[in-house]
């Protein structure tokens, strides 16, 4: 009998088959004549043999890591990790793949989409500006080879060989869209990965599982194109809130949490009472009204061409649900922007905009659909009622952009100073007939955040989340044995130091949390060195390559500070808020830091597009240019 699949068993060897031979022929014997002698053989063919499997799984995995590459170690970390089965989907009231489907499909996609009537009649925008072959081999040098391909099965690793032995097809290919504002059909349809949630008490329902949208790879890569134009062009018509932060050019997650910090500490300064929930959009994505986007991008005066293609790029789209049993057919589907696509965060950034209204001594901050309404007042019980009027009016504004909020995953934290000695408040916050009492802890960003905003609770987390990973990769090197120090060190430098240190930007550990975080690392450092307990520590470092935490602490948040000064304070919210004192260095940012905003600007660390930029502001003087227009021009 074959193999079932060539990777089946890699360990097996004629041995083993001798053996096992041997195995089942002295079980035969010992059952046909149950003597003792004959039970005693069986035994010991027994433990030859599951010792020599043993032995066998052993070497071959020993010869495995010793085999392994700076860039394939990360598949012995996924093996070491596990995997979990693909489950097998089973609904009580659907007996049928094609009835499991249909479940899917009306839970994920409630609405349909409309027949087409009327027929298709193109004529081309004056307002087009033609694409450069710059603009998209940068946006092939953005996309993974490694990334999952649509219904086609191309990847991006088959585009980008075709582009670099024929530069012209891409060129020819993807112009015609925009000129047109039309994307065809066939470049809309895409394959949905149907994977469950994990820690759900039951998988008897839709709600327990979630769809991972693959699009068509060349559709993607016009995306990444527009979506570059896009961010540039919605900063200069006001299609964004300063405020906004998530999905867009030159911002992070340290950008959104420092401007909340600060803004906090300001108003307490003040001697103000400070609270702030913590928001959800529901739905997200799903919920971007076609109509509303195209009616904003036309208000804002954004480019026929671009408003035409992002209508055309929200109709008419087809999924076809992939899971174990599935019917394999696509099916139509209206439902928002594809969380798949590359220009869709953008589309919904610009789409929440306006759900940042201005709060008198508070602040509206969000990062993609995760908001924070930030109030102050003299007391923590009236930043409650005020709380409560805000969410109204920021209801008010959603309702009729179909938005509204997951209101039980809300949390709320009353902000307090660590010099405050007084009993915390306990006053709460009632949004939709839903009570919310005071946190002491909430994670917003992958930040955990504390009343008195210390830092031993989120690096206490972050500390937990680190020995778990070690737990896990530190199975590939035993001592003695596994992979060599070079790629154990990679691992720790790659994969255990970002986890440990995610934060250490905005926090800096308290001593006591600081002793827990050394003694960890140097567990790291024994383990990539397979050195002694006793070995010094100074000589561990220096071993293992690995420097202490508090350096690797200190140029992060060097690094961060040094990106804020640098940052347009156009774009960073962050920026803005530094004292006048603090000189503004954005004329010495690297362009390759904001390539997505100076790839259109024929600079000599970027890519010329042709001067795309200075055509798109050629109607607007340069004095009454705003000053990121000046910045980028």
């Amino acid at each position: 009998m074959s193999r079932p699949s060539p990777r089946s068993k890699p360990w097996w060897s004629p041995l083993l088959s001798h053996l096992r031979s041997a195995f089942h022929s002295a079980s035969r014997t010992y059952r046909s004549s149950i003597d003792s002698y004959d039970q005693s053989a069986l035994r010991s063919a027994r433990r030859s043999y599951f010792a020599a499997i043993k032995k066998a799984k052993f070497a071959h995995w020993s010869t495995y890591l010793s085999s392994l590459t700076p860039s394939s170690v990360w598949e012995a970390r996924k093996l070491a990790s596990g995997r979990q089965a693909s489950r097998f989907l089973s609904f009580p009231d659907q007996d049928t793949p094609e009835g499991i489907n249909k479940a899917l499909l009306s839970h994920f996609f409630p609405s349909t989409p409309p027949p087409t009537s009327a027929p298709l009649t193109l004529s081309p925008y004056p307002d087009y500006f033609p694409l450069s072959q710059e603009e998209i081999t940068l946006a092939l040098s953005k996309s993974s080879n490694t990334s999952a391909p649509g219904p086609d099965t191309i990847s991006y690793e088959v585009w980008k060989r075709v582009h670099r032995s024929c530069s012209a097809l891409l060129t020819r290919l993807l112009p015609p869209l925009l000129h047109y504002g039309h994307h065809l059909t066939s470049l809309k349809k895409a394959n949905g990965i149907v994977l469950d949630k994990a820690g759900k008490a039951s998988y008897d329902t839709p709600v327990s599982f979630r769809v991972i949208i693959l699009l068509e790879t060349l559709s993607k890569i016009l995306e990444r194109v527009i979506a570059s134009c896009l961010s540039l062009l919605a900063r200069h018509i006001g299609l964004l809130h300063p405020h906004q932060t998530g999905s867009l050019p030159g911002l992070s997650t340290f950008d959104a949490t420092s401007t909340l910090t600060h803004e906090v500490r300001l108003l307490q300064r003040l001697c103000y009472k400070v609270s702030s929930p913590f928001l959800d959009i529901k739905g997200s994505f799903d919920n971007v009204d076609r109509a509303q986007l195209m009616s904003a991008l036309r208000a804002k005066g954004a480019h026929k061409y671009l408003t035409a293609w992002v209508g055309s790029f929200l109709t008419h789209c087809m999924c076809r649900l992939l899971f174990q049993g599935s019917p394999r057919i696509f099916s139509p589907v209206a439902v928002g922007t594809p969380q798949g696509s590359p220009i869709s965060p953008l589309l919904f950034v610009i789409y929440v905009s306006p759900l940042h209204p201005v709060i008198p001594k508070g602040i509206v901050i969000s990062y993609v659909d995760d908001f924070v309404v930030s109030v102050s007042s003299s007391s923590h019980r009236r930043n409650v009622q005020l709380l409560q009027g805000h969410y109204r009016s920021l209801c008010s504004i959603a309702a009729p952009r179909g938005l509204t909020f997951s209101v039980r995953r809300t949390e709320l934290i009353h902000w307090r100073t660590p010099q405050e000695r007084s009993p915390p408040s306990t006053a709460g916050v009632r949004l939709d007939d839903l009570y919310f009492s005071p946190k002491d802890t909430v994670r917003w960003l992958g930040y955990w955040f504390t009343p008195p905003l210390s830092s031993s609770a989120h690096f206490s987390k972050r500390l937990s989340l680190a020995q778990g990973a070690f737990d896990t990769i530190k199975r590939l090197s035993p001592p003695g044995k596994g992979l060599p120090p070079y790629l154990c060190h990679r691992l720790a430098s790659s994969l255990l130091a970002p986890v440990l240190l995610y934060g250490a930007d905005l926090y800096t550990p308290l001593v006591s949390m600081q002793d827990k975080l050394d003694v960890f690392w140097h567990r790291v450092q024994r383990w990539v060195t397979n050195c002694f307990s006793s070995t010094p520590v100074p000589i561990l470092a220096t071993e293992a390559s690995l420097p202490p935490l508090v350096l690797l602490i200190e140029h992060r948040q060097r690094m961060a500070a040094l990106r804020v000064v640098c940052s347009p304070p156009e774009i960073n919210p962050a920026t803005v808020r530094l004292h006048k004192s603090v000189p503004n260095r954005s004329s010495y940012r690297s362009p390759q830091c904001h390539r997505s905003l100076l790839v259109k600007v024929n600079l000599p660390s970027a890519p010329s597009c042709g001067g795309r930029l200075e055509r798109l502001f050629e109607n607007t003087s340069r004095s009454t240019r705003s000053p990121i227009e000046r910045f980028l021009c």
